[in-house]
C-alpha cells in the first residue's frame, strides 16, 4: 500500500483527492494538512511514502514545507501540485527536493500514476514540461561547471556524464537509449549509479544540478 497524505489548503481539493485516493487497491490516505505547517506537525509522528503537497498555503508555503521535509531522514517524497503558468515557486519546489510536480488541473488517471511513479523511487516530470520549466525558471550565466560541496562530477564515467547531459536536456529514458544505442534498461543502471555518485534522490535532482553548475544552459 501507498501511503499519502494530502497537503492543500482548500478543504474541497482535499476531499476530492481523498476521494480519488480512496477507492484505488493499491493507496490509502494517512492523513491531511491545510497548510505547510501543519504538514510538518502531522509527518512527525504519521509515516508516509508521497506528500502531494500544494504550493500555495496560508502560515507556510508548499516550498518550505517541502525543503523541511526532503531534510529529514527517510522522509516522505514529495509531489508537488502547481499551476504552471502563473507559479513561480514550481522550479523553487523542485530545488527544495520534491520527485516532481503535476498541474492541478491534471486527469484524475495522471495523479494516480504520478503518485505510483514517486512513490517507486523515481520522478515525475515530463520531458517537454522540464524544457518548458527551465527555459522559464534558470536565470542564463557564465558556463562555470562547477559542483556543490560534496557533489563530485569528477566521479562520473564519460558515459554516464553522457546520460547526465541527456536527461538535463529533457530526454527520457528511452529517447537517451536510442540516442546513445543502448538498451533502455541500461539507461536506468547508468541513471541510478549518477544518483547514487552524486548523492541526488532523483532525475529532478539531476537535471537542477546540471543548470546550477551550468553544465547545460537553457536553450543550449
Amino acid at each position: 500500500m501507498i501511503s499519502v497524505v494530502i497537503v492543500d489548503d482548500q478543504e474541497l481539493v482535499r476531499a476530492g483527492f481523498r476521494m480519488i485516493l480512496s477507492a484505488q487497491p493499491d493507496m490509502t490516505v494517512a492523513g491531511e494538512a491545510g497548510d505547510g505547517a501543519q504538514a510538518l506537525r502531522l509527518l512527525r509522528d504519521t509515516p508516509a511514502d508521497v506528500v502531494v503537497m500544494d504550493i500555495r498555503m496560508p502560515v507556510m508555503d508548499g516550498v518550505a514545507a517541502t525543503a523541511e521535509l526532503t531534510r529529514r531522514p527517510d522522509g516522505p517524497r514529495v509531489l508537488v501540485l502547481t499551476t504552471f503558468d502563473t507559479d513561480e515557486d514550481a522550479f523553487a519546489a523542485l530545488q527544495a527536493g520534491a520527485s516532481g510536480f503535476l498541474l492541478k488541473n491534471a486527469p484524475p488517471a495522471d495523479l494516480l500514476a504520478a503518485i505510483r511513479v514517486v512513490a517507486a523511487g523515481d520522478a515525475v516530470v515530463a520531458p517537454s514540461v522540464t524544457r518548458r520549466l527551465l527555459d522559464r525558471f534558470v536565470v542564463p550565466g557564465p558556463v562555470v561547471a562547477k559542483a556543490p560541496p560534496g557533489v563530485r562530477l569528477d566521479l562520473l564515467t564519460d558515459r554516464e556524464r553522457q546520460v547526465l547531459l541527456l536527461v538535463a536536456e529533457g530526454l527520457s529514458n528511452l529517447e537517451i537509449g536510442e540516442r546513445l544505442r543502448v538498451a533502455e534498461t541500461t539507461v536506468k543502471t547508468h541513471v541510478g549509479r549518477v544518483l547514487t555518485k552524486l548523492g541526488l534522490r532523483d532525475r529532478v535532482q539531476l537535471v537542477v544540478l546540471a543548470y546550477e553548475t551550468g553544465l547545460v544552459r537553457p536553450g543550449g
